[in-house]
């Protein structure tokens, strides 16, 4: 039995066998102007009974996408998700399990992170992948890091419209180490090329590139691979999962490390979390992929059997040898895709693909044509565009909200220097349901 105790003379005691004379010592590399001064002001303790009910009516004060006719995008999308993979992730032994550390009870784990693994290196058509990134953000953060480790340089350029919040993580990674981010200028939506060949140069550890952008258009990806290589720096290409069922994938026009959000893939949107961070490489990179990875082999009696291979984590090797310190992965969220993955196979993503870029074009045809709207930019796109309306977007959003429709983003809540309204179109959304979003802007 362990003892814990609480009188004055053991608190003291504690105290002084590690150092220090009081517990205000402890506090002290806190700033001042942070701490708490006057307590919190919690409310009166309740029964379980009263606080459940109190944080039902909070949480019914939310729209789910269950009451909404959603085009919310923005890197979380109304995607179907097959009831099979909520009744699959739910099973005790796959919702209970953690960090498979001793693979010899941890077969199954093992083997699903394996086939996801696979999967990801078929959908990108790059050479190896993990299971280990939180989320879209992460694995382009996990991404600078290595390039800049991999080359010794120190500077990340980008080009084109990547996500604002990937690149606020990106930022918040690489200040620590000193690494540049340095962004170049768009012209219609997209990467001005010449600007990122003048800004790409011997100092640049990688080049990075989202692919659809966050306003979601498509940029000139071979392009600018050819850039980055000419320098010798590396090209990480951010990824919407689903669009490589119909988009050239990035291991064809030269991507060295591919990341992407993977909440398309069989997860539900979930008000921001918790997602999957997808990271893919060349065989090159193969031993700076940051996470942990599922290999395959065999053993004294010659029976298959699964692995963690090249643990580069630096709770399992020194950490000056470590290429990062990222340890839980996503295993729930993981497993949801490689379910979603394997139901629909090949040809369902092409499908889901297909479904997303036909009525994506057929809304934004429908809106354009509406006297004051327009599309801000001329480029193609695959699920995804920015709308420019004759009104403020929140004005829109709140109207439309009212209707039951969940019309998009207003990008002025990403940056001061967008504007517009950006529109998602998944293959959930119907005919009937595009219409009522056009009919409801008429009323405005």
């Amino acid at each position: 039995m362990t003892y814990i105790s609480n009188t004055e003379a053991d608190r003291a005691a504690m105290l002084n066998a590690i150092g220090v004379g009081s517990f205000e010592e402890l506090l002290d590399n806190i700033p001042p102007e942070i701490r708490l001064e006057d307590g919190l002001e919690l409310p009166e303790a309740v029964s379980e009974y009263e606080a459940l009910k109190e944080l039902r009516a909070i949480s019914g004060r939310n729209r789910n996408s269950n009451e909404l006719i959603s085009f919310l995008g923005g890197g979380a999308y109304d995607h179907f998700v097959p009831s099979v993979v909520g009744a699959i992730v739910s099973r005790s032994e796959f919702s209970t399990a953690y960090t498979p550390y001793q693979p010899e009870v941890s077969q199954g784990t093992l083997q699903t992170i394996y086939e996801f693994q696979t999967m990801m290196c078929n959908l990108t058509g790059m050479d190896v992948a993990n299971a280990s990134m939180y989320d879209g953000g992460s694995s382009l953060a996990e991404a600078c890091l290595l390039a800049a480790a991999h080359t010794g340089r120190d500077e990340i350029v980008i080009a084109g419209k990547v996500h604002p919040h990937y690149l606020q993580i990106a930022r918040t990674y690489c200040g620590g180490q000193e690494i540049n981010l340095k962004q170049t200028t768009l012209v219609d939506g997209v990467a001005n090329v010449d600007d990122v060949r003048k800004s790409v140069t011997s100092n640049t550890a990688a080049l990075v590139v989202q692919q659809p952008n966050f306003f979601g258009c498509l940029e000139d990806v071979f392009e600018l691979g050819l850039i980055a290589h000419a320098q010798g720096a590396l090209y990480v290409v951010a990824v919407d999962p689903i669009s490589l069922g119909i988009l050239v994938p990035p291991g064809d026009y030269g991507a060295d490390v591919v990341v992407g959000e993977g909440q398309s893939l069989g997860i539900d949107m979930s008000y921001g979390g918790p997602y999957l961070g997808i990271f893919a490489v060349k065989q090159p990179l193969l031993r700076r992929i940051p996470g942990r990875l599922s290999g395959i082999t065999v053993d004294s009696e010659g029976k298959r059997g699964f692995v963690l291979a090249l643990q580069t984590r630096e709770q399992q090797i020194r950490r000056e040898k470590a290429t990062s310190n990222i340890c839980t992965n996503q295993g729930l969220m993981m497993l949801s895709a490689c379910v979603y993955l394997s139901l629909l196979g090949k040809q369902g993503i092409q499908e889901v693909a297909r479904l997303c870029l036909q009525k994506s074009h057929y809304l934004a045809q429908r809106l354009s044509a509406l006297p004051g709207y327009q599309l801000k930019f001329r480029q193609r796109f695959f699920k995804e565009f920015v709308l420019e309306t004759p009104t403020s977007p929140r004005l829109i959003i709140e109207h439309l909200l009212s209707k039951n429709i969940a019309p998009g983003l207003d990008l002025a809540g990403f940056s001061e220097h967008d504007s517009g309204l950006l529109v998602a179109v998944t293959e959930k959304r119907t005919k009937n349901e595009m219409d009522q979003f056009v009919e409801a802007l008429q009323t405005l």
